[in-house]
């Protein structure tokens, strides 16, 4: 455990809200080391009776749509009226040395400061839709620590939307003004998984360009189907950087849990995500104890350039390596 504290007083310590404790126990979780994997799988079972009270946002939108500036102001809204605010903000990672690139705790800085606020910038590190691999591990931590709003940030490209909103209660998508076509900075697959859709930078000369956003994206919200039968995605204008707009966004935010509670959603939606999380984990583990296998691995990479080279095809390839796992 964290600094040679048993779990017990691990999670006595969590509770107690101690910020040490809590960033010791987010490193040994993002941890690759078998033992430190099975300290933190001990340590999730026992905060497990401590968990899931957290108000689980999550928050994407293309790159420069000011998804930082608006966490940042949302987030000193939430302490001002008596919350305890997680951030879990993934960072692009480097290519080349893995470590992050944009630095979260400077772009909130207000928050940062925030004795009722906590903000883990994580590297991404190539992981699938730039989500940190032990974001939801790291979200539990967080509620066990009496952090009552988890806020995923995600990068923002690729998959990650999706990856985000299997994780999160809400998921909300930032959309930029005046873009022409409005659809063109915003993919339709957000569209289609968003329960709610902000305008940001609707202040100033912005804030006429940010409503006539806002109609397109209703109307375009209007030929598809939404994720839930019990609720239709509203689509708000809003401007992170001069506070406007954003209560009536966390009025939005309380009405969907509501709603999906009433109707019996919320518990479902979690209940999935739960069951998907332990799938991936599963598919992460088996993938790890064949490349770790070193006759395994050298043959993956005999295969991988077969492949490659267009001498052997994947399913054959596939046909090869299973055994090892005993499929």
């Amino acid at each position: 455990m964290p600094n040679g504290r048993s779990i017990e007083e691990t999670v006595a310590d969590l509770r107690a809200g101690d910020r040490a404790t809590l960033a010791r126990a987010i490193t040994l979780i993002e941890s690759r080391k078998p033992d430190h994997r099975r300290a933190a799988a001990a340590l999730l079972q026992a905060i497990l009776p401590y968990t899931g009270e957290a108000w689980r946002v999550g928050i994407s939108g293309v790159p420069g749509v000011g998804k930082s500036t608006t966490i940042d102001q949302l987030g000193i809204n939430l302490t001002d009226a008596g919350n305890k605010v997680a951030v879990l903000a993934v960072d692009p990672s480097s290519q080349r040395t893995g470590g992050s690139i944009l630095g979260d705790k400077t772009r909130m800085a207000r928050l940062a400061v925030d004795p009722n606020a906590f903000i883990r910038p994580s590297p991404s590190a190539g992981t699938l839709g730039g989500v940190a691999a032990r974001t939801r591990e790291t979200m539990l931590v967080c509620e066990a620590a009496g952090f009552d709003v988890v806020i995923v940030e995600t990068v923002g490209t690729g998959q990650s939307e999706t990856a985000v909103a299997d994780m999160v209660d809400v998921f909300v998508v930032l959309a930029l003004p005046g873009a022409g076509d409005e659809l063109q900075g915003i993919k339709k697959g957000i569209l289609e998984i968003a329960d709610i859709i902000a305008v940001n930078k609707a202040d100033g000369e912005n804030a006429d360009r940010a409503r006539q956003a806002a109609a397109s994206l209703r109307a375009a919200l209007h030929i598809l189907t939404p994720i839930s039968p019990n609720w239709t995605p509203p689509v708000l204008a809003v401007s992170g950087l001069s506070n406007l707009g954003l209560d009536k966004l966390w009025v939005e935010i309380g009405a969907h849990r509501a709603t999906m509670q009433a109707s019996g959603e919320f518990d479902e939606r979690r209940a999935a995500q739960g069951v998907k999380w332990m799938w991936g984990m599963l598919e992460e583990r088996l993938l790890a104890r064949l490349r770790s296998d070193p006759d395994v691995s050298a043959r993956l990479d005999a295969l991988e350039r077969d492949v490659r080279e267009g001498r052997l095809a994947p399913t054959a390839a596939v046909e090869e390596v299973a055994p090892a796992l005993g499929a």
